[in-house]
C-alpha cells in the first residue's frame, strides 16, 4: 500500500499583521508580468492588487493577490506558457474542476508568494467584486477589523487555510458586497 503525503503550503497556514511592504511587492511583481507580456501578446485591460494584502491594516496570509483582465478566456489561454517562464505554472485539472467560469488561476512560489488571477472582460464579474470589496474595507475600518478577526478565528479552526477556511468567509464577503452596493444578475445577495 502506497501512502501519499500531501505537501503543505505553509503560506496558507499563517495570518500576519499588515505589512506595509506588500504594496511594493505587488508593484514589483506586476511590473515583471507587464514586462513579460508586453503589449504584443494580449491586451491587458486592467491589472490590480486585490485580496487582503491590498487593504492597509488588514491581517493576511502572506500571499500577494494580483488580478489581470484580458478580453476573453482564449486570451488567458494564450498566456499560459509565457507565465510559466515567470514561475506561474497552470493547473489545468484544477481549472477544469472549478469550472473555470470567471478566471484562470496561477500560484507562484513554494511556499506560495503570489496568486495571479486572469479574469475575462467578456465574462463574469470577478475583478469588479474584488475591487469593490477591497475599496469598501479600505474605507470602513470597523468592517476591516471584523474581517481580520474572522480570518484569525477561522484559521485556528481550519489550520490548513484552505477549503473550509475559504468557504466560511463567504457570508462575510457577500454581506460586504451587499453593503457596498454590488448588483449583478448572477449573484443573489438578498439573503445577506
Amino acid at each position: 500500500m502506497e501512502i501519499k503525503i500531501e505537501n503543505i503550503d505553509t503560506s496558507h497556514t499563517e495570518i500576519r499583521n499588515y505589512d506595509p511592504k506588500w504594496p511594493e511587492m505587488y508593484k514589483e511583481e506586476a511590473q515583471k508580468i507587464k514586462d513579460l507580456l508586453g503589449d504584443k501578446i494580449v491586451q491587458i485591460v486592467q491589472i490590480e492588487h486585490i485580496g487582503s494584502t491590498s487593504i492597509p491594516g488588514l491581517a493576511s496570509k502572506p500571499i500577494i493577490d494580483i488580478a489581470i483582465v484580458v478580453p476573453t478566456p482564449k486570451d488567458a489561454n494564450d498566456l499560459i506558457e509565457l507565465l510559466a517562464t515567470l514561475g506561474y505554472p497552470f493547473d489545468l485539472k484544477t481549472h477544469e474542476l472549478s469550472g473555470g467560469a470567471e478566471r484562470h488561476f496561477f500560484k507562484k512560489g513554494d511556499p506560495t508568494q503570489f496568486h495571479l488571477s486572469i479574469a475575462y472582460a467578456d465574462k463574469g464579474s470577478f475583478l469588479e467584486r474584488q475591487v469593490l470589496f477591497r475599496d469598501y474595507l479600505r474605507d470602513h475600518d470597523e468592517d476591516r477589523d471584523t474581517y481580520s478577526e474572522l480570518k484569525k478565528d477561522l484559521l485556528k479552526k481550519y489550520p490548513t487555510g484552505k477549503d473550509e477556511y475559504v468557504d466560511n468567509k463567504t457570508d462575510f464577503v457577500m454581506r460586504i458586497l451587499k453593503k457596498a452596493g454590488f448588483k449583478n444578475e448572477w449573484f443573489d445577495l438578498s439573503k445577506y
